[in-house]
């Protein structure tokens, strides 16, 4: 996974329940961190952007990855239209040109 980036859309894993996605997600991201190698890249946009923000459940994951050397982008665009620019708890603030560049240089994509 060292070469790979995560790219995360939602609030949580699937299309199910809030609930039940949000669970999984806090799951994979728990799981994720027992790997041995950590991704290199996770970005998250549209809702996404909201589990780099205060009061995501999954926080505590987060800071950990980004702690074992993942970096985690935010699209800025996002943040600022659902106001969370200055609730960014994790991660750093990209563009969507930077999500871009970050997909042409890894080798493998990943879509949640």
């Amino acid at each position: 996974m060292k070469n790979t980036l995560i790219q995360i859309n939602s609030n949580g894993m699937g299309t199910s329940e809030l609930a039940l996605a949000s669970i999984l997600i806090e799951k994979y991201f728990q799981l994720l961190l027992e790997e041995d190698v950590a991704p290199k890249f996770i970005v998250f946009y549209n809702e996404g952007v909201k589990l780099l923000c205060e009061d995501s459940n999954c926080l505590k994951f987060l800071q950990e990855l980004a702690e074992k050397g993942t970096k985690l982008i935010g699209c800025s665009t996002c943040l600022n239209y659902f106001k969370l620019t200055e609730k960014l708890a994790v991660g750093t603030r990209g563009s969507m040109q930077d999500i871009i560049s970050l997909q042409a240089k890894v080798d493998k994509v990943i879509s949640l």
